[in-house]
């Protein structure tokens, strides 16, 4: 991505601010060091030049920064002037060493002007810090102030002099005088965790800020250009709550803060305060606001738990780790886990712990904050992973006979899902990446017209949920807000069940959160309750009509809109936390925003009975209250830094000129047809492509690549996807997540850093160079045994298998257009061994059948890995190009597949016979969810 402007760094360069700063500060070290041994020389150069041009570039970015402040930089600026070479080496050496090893938070020294940290005496401690506060957590918070710049120091130092000894945390000011330098701050600053903001603040920013300005000009919402003076704090206060939710605001005014306080438009603010009347108040609100997200309920609790001297007599002997530290045998299990973990262990739910069941205590506090955290009016934490969350909603929100639209390619959980609860899958197709041996999103054409075929049937009161993976294994996120919106103009009750295992990250990205499941049902609840929102459904009402016509052409076409009076905005979303925060693995939860949930609430009650273990894991429920703290406290620095690392692995293999000959990191363009990219957007790393590109991306088009998920080319190197994976993993210590014929799956995380990056750029080299040496080496028939290899790879590739149909057997109405079957009762029907035959998949019987008959019905799911989802589900008929497909797989993990006895088929005389589990009459309108929860399968 383009980060300059004429070759100058852009300060509102988003999605690099971390990095850059950094990067500037060291590139300011190497000056100041080239200067420092010039004037030890005593030999004339062009050191101060150099410093002082590296020093411009830095200011504009450190008014946003409390460390290392105005009073450090002020006194480098001097070192300069006085020509003291050795002095500015010394200052900026220091500096550059606090903002990278985040010293500066904890080490009053620091703060000092002096260059020796230990020569720092207590009267000459900054005020920031004293003796005791080594231990303190440390935060920044956004002082948005209209005093001129030359008397914000006196307002931060009136601040720090607020503090006491006994406050449980410490933060630093920034001061700042306009809107935008606030978005700024917001933005740039990842430290900041409270925002004061005072009335009557000017809007424009002294710095040049046009990707601001362009952002600010596509948001009419955020429009602050007409508004009045008095009316710009709120403003701002709602921009500053849309790019970082997770932020707590305060307000300063002398209007009347009765009414204000009072008004829906300032539900964002935390509190309004009467003008600086009550400085203290606003300084104590800000530390209560920031302790409220640091505590942890269950954690809190677990540790003082484990602190007491307590006897158990339950069945958990692993608890206190008796049995363990005094035993002859397993005592290393105690060294290598440390006691804590084993202290912190019981089968109890009283004594300070709580019920995973029947939460009452702290566990239900955590849940709230995390509820809270991620948008959602419930969250559920679940111990055993998001196939158990998954499959908790379906068990809760369908019924035997419901009909719900899923992507095919889904999880297994959700397959597993409808087996359990009865619900009738129809499948929908995700647009094929042939090339690369796998499968991208389902297109809302595809969602649409299966609505409208149930529709045109008399059918749609059976369809009950839409289930989508968002984002998908390699990297697809869909267009969430726009998916609703559609199918909720279809059918205004319809559930939304989105699958984000591995996009639970995204809440604390201001640029991908829209498109996350929360993220888009808070926007359409937005939208729902403005006035445009009738305008626009009246409108197209006297186009189309009211009642949809599903032969009318036009509606898969046109943008359709619900009625606002109708929708119903019914949305789940499951989250592998342990996938991409600080969780423990198996971590997950349940994220509610239904306007119905109270209509099958004690559903969800029986399904968490059903799927909850009754001995959770204390450790993962921990994990899981501790993953939520730090993610609202530091995640969108953390997501900010994990989009920084991804685009430098883009850009070190594409700009790499050995690495790239061999290895290549596919942008949108290669992973999203251009159909579906409307906005023209290319690649993070395409010329030209500046953030406001990348937004404009996000905005329209209709699927928008993870940033943070890479497919790396493998098969143009000459290896495929498993054998490249298990090189990797065996030789250079370099773990990766997916695999496909010819690639495998990056993913950076927040768990990343910078020699991560380095290593696998190191690696990727030097196994481009063995490439290159043996090509030298082999001579004319090397390199064209490589290039056959090369082509069996890249070009050589099986076509996708799409899902066929349901066995007429399993259908209620073979006739339908649309495609849904019980695939529960072919499920159970496999039980009978009797009813089952094996055939060798290689076997000519196969071939026989394929073109004379009987058909083929597949007995259970067959899920190769890759691509890890199900070619054959049970009740399906099998047809030739998944029988190809098969064939031309070198994977060696096949679930279902029996590779000793062959395909298990279901009998054809079988099918059709009263097995228990069979096909279940539709369910009624009325009927409850409780006892669809608890009918039993077989």
């Amino acid at each position: 991505m383009d980060t300059t402007v004429t070759g100058t760094p852009q300060l509102d360069h988003f999605f690099s601010s971390s990095a850059a700063r950094l990067d500037r500060w060291r590139e300011l070290h190497a000056k100041a060091q080239t200067w420092a041994a010039e004037a030890q020389r005593a030999k004339a150069g062009s050191g101060r030049a150099a410093v002082e041009a590296a020093l411009v570039e830095l200011y504009a970015l450190e008014d946003f920064f409390a460390y290392p402040g105005p009073r450090l930089m002020k006194a480098l600026a001097e070192r300069i002037s006085s020509d003291d070479a050795l002095g500015v080496g010394r200052m900026v050496r220091r500096i550059s060493g606090a903002l990278l090893s985040g010293s500066y938070r904890y080490d009053g020294g620091e703060w000092e002007m002096t260059d020796d940290a230990a020569e720092t005496t207590p009267e000459r401690l900054s005020p920031t810090f004293s003796g005791g506060d080594t231990q303190r957590p440390y935060f920044e918070t956004l002082f948005v102030t209209p005093v001129p710049a030359a008397s914000r120091a006196k307002t931060a130092g009136e601040l720090r002099r607020l503090r006491r000894t006994d406050d449980a945390m410490i933060y630093e000011p920034v001061m700042v005088g306009s809107v935008e330098d606030a978005l700024l701050a917001t933005i740039l600053n990842g430290k900041i965790e409270a925002v004061v903001i005072f009335d009557g603040i000017p809007v424009p920013s002294q710095h040049d800020v046009p990707l601001l300005r362009d952002l600010l000009r596509t948001r009419t919402e955020l429009d602050v250009s007409n508004a009045a003076p008095r009316e710009v704090g709120v403003t701002l206060a709602k921009m500053i709550k849309h790019i970082r939710p997770e932020l707590d605001l305060y307000l300063l005014t002398d209007r009347n803060v009765e009414k204000l306080a009072g008004d829906p438009a300032a539900s964002m603010i935390r509190r309004v305060f009467y003008e600086v009347e009550e400085l203290m108040e606003v300084h104590l609100n800000i530390l209560e606001g920031v302790a409220d997200r640091f505590s942890t309920p269950f954690f809190d609790n677990l540790k003082r738990y484990a602190a007491r001297p307590i006897a158990t007599f339950h069945a958990l002997p692993v608890a206190r780790g008796k049995s363990i530290m005094k035993s002859n045998w397993i005592r290393d299990m105690g060294e290598f886990y440390g006691q804590n973990l084993f202290l912190a262990e019981s089968s109890a739910t009283t004594g300070g712990l709580d019920s995973m069941l029947e939460p009452t205590g702290n566990i239900k506090v955590a849940q709230e904050k995390f509820a809270r955290a991620v948008g959602a009016d419930h969250v559920f934490f679940v111990t055993n992973g998001t196939s158990t969350s998954n499959k908790m909603v379906y068990q809760a929100v369908t019924a035997p006979g419901d009909l719900v639209i899923a992507d095919r390619n889904c999880h297994k959980s959700h397959h597993y899902g409808m087996v359990l609860s009865g619900a009738q899958p129809l499948y929908v197709e995700a647009f094929p990446m042939t090339e690369y041996s796998m499968y991208g999103a389902v297109p809302l054409r595809t969602i649409k017209q299966t609505m409208l075929n149930l529709k045109a049937e008399g059918r749609l009161d059976r369809l009950k949920m839409v289930t989508l993976t968002n984002c998908t294994f390699d990297g697809h996120i869909y267009n969430t807000y726009r998916v609703m919106e559609e199918c909720l103009a279809i059918k205004p009750d319809l559930i939304f069940l989105w699958d984000e295992a591995w996009f639970g990250f995204a809440r604390w990205s201001p640029f991908l959160r829209p498109r996350t499941g929360m993220g888009a049902a808070a926007a359409l609840e937005q939208w729902r309750a403005s006035p445009d929102a009738l305008k626009a459904y009246e409108a197209q009402a006297a186009e189309i009509g009211e009642d949809l016509d599903p032969k009318d052409a036009r509606l898969l076409k046109r943008h359709l809109v619900p009625d606002p009076r109708k929708m119903r905005i019914r949305v789940y979303e499951t989250d592998s936390v342990h996938k991409s925060m600080s969780a423990l693995r198996q971590g997950s939860i349940v994220a509610v925003r239904d306007e119905d949930y109270k209509h099958h609430a004690s559903a969800f009650r029986e399904a968490v009975f059903i799927h909850a273990s009754t001995s959770p894991n204390q450790q993962i429920i921990a994990s899981l209250d501790l993953a939520r703290r730090q993610m609202e406290l530091e995640g969108y620095e953390l997501v900010m830094r994990a989009i920084e690392t991804a685009l430098a692995i883009r850009r070190a293999v594409g700009e790499h000129p050995i690495i790239s000959k061999y290895f290549r990191v596919l942008g949108a363009d290669a992973m999203v047809p251009a159909e579906y990219r409307t906005s023209g957007f290319k690649d993070f790393l395409a010329p030209g492509t500046t953030w406001m590109t990348a937004l404009k991306s996000v905005r329209e088009d209709e699927f928008f690549l993870d940033p943070t998920r890479m497919t790396l080319v493998c098969g143009t190197a000459g290896y495929d996807g498993t054998a490249f994976k298990g090189l990797l993993a065996s030789k250079y210590n370099i773990q990766m997540n997916k695999t496909s014929r010819n690639s495998v799956l990056l993913q950076s995380n927040i768990n990343n850093t910078r020699s991560d990056v380095a290593l696998l750029v190191k690696v990727l080299l030097e196994i481009s160079q063995d490439i290159e040496a043996e090509l030298a080496e082999g001579g004319e028939t090397g390199r064209a045994a490589f290039a056959a290899k090369v082509k069996s790879l890249m070009t050589d590739v099986p076509d996708l298998p799409n899902f066929s149909r349901f066995h007429d057997g399993y259908r209620e109405d073979p006739n339908s257009v649309t495609l849904e079957g019980d695939m529960r009762g072919a499920f159970f029907a496999a039980y009978e061994e009797d009813d089952c035959e094996y055939v060798p998949l290689m076997s000519p019987k196969i071939d026989e059948r394929l073109k004379s008959g009987p058909q083929l019905v597949s007995a259970n799911f067959v899920i190769p890995y890759p691509p890890g989802f199900p070619i054959m589900v049970p009740g399906q008929v099998i047809e030739a190009d998944t029988i190809g497909f098969m064939r031309k797989l070198d994977v060696k993990e096949i679930h279902g597949y029996n590779n000793a006895r062959g395909l298990k088929l279901i009998k054809l005389s079988a099918i059709g016979k009263a097995h228990s589990g069979a096909k279940a009459a539709p369910a009624s309108a009325a009927q409850s969810k409780g006892t669809a929860i608890t009918k039993k399968g077989r």
